[in-house]
């Protein structure tokens, strides 16, 4: 599988405000394994169009990103700034 755990704990570790590998629950850290798993499933979607499933799955994952990011841009606007520019998101 693409997401093995210590791809997560690397992931985790770099987009941690504390810098700690265990900090999963960090919008920053959420954010960052959303938008790996959104381009895992958008490279899939390019060779498997008819997959409805699989858009579906993207669809909520998306919007589970977009809602924390908002909620991110509310509390903390620097983190947000960091995150955003950290990941590339357009925005």
């Amino acid at each position: 599988m693409y997401l093995t755990s210590e791809v997560k704990k690397e992931l985790f570790k770099a987009h941690s405000p504390k810098k700690q590998d265990k900090d999963t629950g960090s919008p920053e850290s959420q954010i960052a394994l959303f938008s790996m798993r959104i381009k895992h499933l958008t490279e899939h979607l390019k060779q498997h169009k008819k997959d409805v499933s699989t858009q579906r799955g993207l669809t909520q994952l998306v919007g589970k990103r977009r809602a924390l990011l908002k909620y991110l841009e509310k509390n903390d606007i620097e983190r947000y700034r960091g995150i955003i520019k950290e990941l590339g998101i357009r925005r």
